[in-house]
């Protein structure tokens, strides 16, 4: 079996070949046919190359042990990486906002040959091939970057569809690629806000679902006989690495040593069964506030 980093890299590889190749299609294309629009989808296709280098160096940086530096790894380096692919998902729909308004300004119309509509076709196919199987590994692996390449990929693919769209629909509506191209831009930028959104909540620390906290009670119900009452459950994402900390009631008379022992055993419970390193914090069942 694949381990998530060879999965992940292996969407890497697999984006930068891509590109390139469609890079080198779509420059050819826009040469033969002088289509400036051609010849600019091909530089973006190219740019998405660098997206996926960058998913190469989050996944590799991520998978790096635990040292004194990083006592708990170095999986937020993906949280990082995703980031920056969504930053470079908002700048390129912040160009197609500029590029649709100066179509619309300029009242340019769209005038592509069959060379150019034959090359246009096999981009969005292939990109969006591409974006489907981004999708598929970042569901198995769980990789927020791979998850974020696979939106660049259909960004790609989308911004084709516009200029299909215009070969066949601007002979008769003239602002009909203007257009296209601001809500692309809009699909883009919301497809980037998802993916930062996602990566900061991370980054900041998250509350855990109900799933985890109906686990989290299941466990200490198995560990002891006492109702522990586990609460103030805060969760530390680091990758595949996860940190936690919650607090237990215990009778007031029990000891040290006995306490002690309760937690342990829930602790351990919580790394066997879900990969959780926890910190229990005990708690006298007649908490007195200072």
């Amino acid at each position: 079996m694949q381990t998530n980093q060879q999965l992940a890299e292996r969407e890497g590889w697999v984006s930068i070949i891509g590109n390139v190749l469609l890079f080198i299609l779509k420059m050819w294309a826009g040469i033969v046919s002088g289509s400036i629009a051609i010849i600019a989808d091909a530089w973006h296709t190219l740019s998405d190359s660098l997206t996926s280098i960058v998913v190469l160096v989050g996944v590799r940086i991520s998978s790096k042990p635990a040292d004194r530096e990083h006592p708990f790894g170095h999986g937020r380096a993906e949280l990082i990486a995703a980031m920056i692919i969504g930053v470079m998902l908002s700048v390129v729909a912040f160009n197609f906002v500029i590029e649709g308004v100066a179509r619309l300004r300029e009242r340019q119309e769209v005038s592509y040959g069959m060379l150019a509509i034959v090359a246009t076709i096999i981009s969005i196919v292939s990109k969006e091939a591409m974006a489907q199987y981004a999708f598929l590994l970042a569901r198995k692996t769980g990789a927020r970057s791979v998850r974020a390449d696979a939106w660049h990929h259909r960004s790609d693919a989308i911004s084709s569809l516009v200029i299909l769209a215009g070969i066949f629909l601007g002979r008769h509506v003239w602002w009909i690629d203007g257009v296209l191209g601001i809500v692309v831009a809009i699909l883009i930028f919301y497809a980037a806000y998802d993916i930062l959104r996602d990566a900061v909540k991370l980054m900041m620390g998250e509350i855990p679902d109900d799933e985890m906290v109906d686990y989290i009670r299941e466990s200490c119900r198995k560990e002891s006989v006492l109702d522990l009452k586990p609460h103030h459950i805060h969760m530390h994402r680091y990758g595949d690495h996860i940190e936690m900390t919650l607090h237990i009631k215990l009778p007031d008379e029990m000891t040290l040593q006995d306490a002690h022992e309760i937690a342990t055993r829930v602790e351990v419970r919580l790394r066997a069964e879900r990969g959780i390193v926890s910190t229990i914090h005990m708690e006298p069942e007649r908490l007195r506030h200072p």
